[in-house]
C-alpha cells in the first residue's frame, strides 16, 4: 500500500462540503475558544488617563456648565471619603453620567468607574462603548448575566481602590419616576465593606430625554447625601432599602439631618482639618 498524502489531502478537500447551509440540529457555528470578556482595563491606563482628564476638564464640565448651570449641594461629604465607595443615584437620562462626573470632586472623579450596560454600549454599538469608556471610564457591566459574576466583576473595582458609580434601578426610568432599587447595591456595598454615596439628580431629564440624541439646555440639581454605611447585622436587601430611602429623601427636599447630615457633621467634613487627616 502506497504512501500518498497530496493524494490524501485532495481526498479530504473534495470531500469538505465548503459554505454549505448547516443542517438545523447543529449548533450554531462559534469558536472552538470564546473570547474572554473583558473590563477595557486600557481605559484605566496611561495614557488613557491623562487623555480623559485632558476632555473632560477642557469639554466635558465646560459643556455641562453651559447646558445645565449645575447647582450641587453636599460636596462634603466626598471631600472626607478615605476608602473605595459605592456611589449610586437615580437614572432618568443619558445626560446624568456627565452631570454626576461634574457634581464630584477633582480627586474623586479621577478615581471614579462607571457601570455600563453591556448589551446597549458594547454589543449593540461596540466602537461607542469603546469611546464612552475613553471618556467617562465606564465598564461593561452585564444585565443578564450571573449575578455572583457580576457582583464579583464590581466588587474588584473596589478592591483596586476605584470608587463604583452604579445605577441601582439597573436601566432608565421611562417616565421620570424612581424605580425599586435591585438589591445587588446593598450586597456589593456590604461584600466589600464599602461605604455608598446616595445622590439625587433633577432635571437630566430635561436636558436628554430618553429617545433625543441631541441635548437641551434646562437647569439640573444635583443633591449628594451623607455616606452610609451598612450595620454590622444588617440584611443587604435591608441596606439596599435604606439606599433607595436616602434618595428619595434627597429627592423630597431640603433633606432631613439624617440624610443630609447635621451642620456640625457637614462641617467637620468640608473643614481642613477633615482633609488633611486622609
Amino acid at each position: 500500500m502506497s504512501f500518498d498524502p497530496l493524494g490524501d489531502l485532495e481526498q479530504v478537500r473534495r470531500g469538505f462540503r465548503w459554505g454549505e447551509t448547516r443542517p438545523s440540529t447543529w449548533a450554531p457555528a462559534a469558536p472552538a475558544v470564546p473570547e474572554p470578556a473583558t473590563d477595557l482595563a486600557w481605559a484605566r491606563t496611561e495614557p488613557a488617563l491623562t487623555a480623559r482628564k485632558l476632555i473632560q476638564r477642557g469639554v466635558s464640565m465646560p459643556f455641562t456648565e453651559l447646558m445645565a448651570r449645575p447647582h450641587v449641594s453636599g460636596r462634603e461629604w466626598l471631600d472626607q471619603l478615605d476608602r473605595s465607595a459605592i456611589i449610586v443615584s437615580n437614572h432618568v437620562s443619558h445626560a446624568d453620567t456627565q452631570l454626576l462626573l461634574y457634581a464630584l470632586t477633582d480627586r474623586v472623579r479621577e478615581r471614579t468607574v462607571v457601570s455600563a450596560a453591556d448589551d446597549y454600549w458594547y454589543q449593540e454599538h461596540p466602537w461607542v462603548g469603546r469611546m464612552v469608556s475613553l471618556w467617562l471610564n465606564t465598564f461593561p457591566f452585564s444585565r443578564t448575566g450571573k449575578p455572583q459574576t457580576v457582583l464579583a466583576n464590581s466588587g474588584m473595582f473596589l478592591q483596586s481602590g476605584w470608587h463604583l458609580l452604579i445605577y441601582a434601578e439597573g436601566t432608565r426610568s421611562p417616565d421620570g419616576r424612581m424605580g425599586p432599587f435591585r438589591p445587588g447595591v446593598g450586597y456589593l456595598a456590604t461584600q466589600n465593606r464599602a461605604p455608598v454615596v446616595p445622590i439625587h439628580l433633577r432635571g437630566t431629564d430635561r436636558i436628554m430625554a430618553r429617545g433625543r440624541s441631541i441635548p437641551m439646555p434646562a437647569p439640573a440639581r444635583v443633591r449628594i447625601g451623607k455616606p452610609l454605611v451598612a450595620a454590622p447585622k444588617e440584611d443587604y436587601r435591608a441596606f439596599t432599602r435604606r439606599i433607595e430611602d436616602a434618595v428619595r429623601t434627597l429627592a423630597q427636599g431640603p433633606p432631613d439631618d439624617a440624610v443630609r447630615g447635621t451642620w456640625v457633621e457637614r462641617w467637620r467634613a468640608s473643614s481642613p482639618g477633615a482633609r488633611g487627616r486622609r
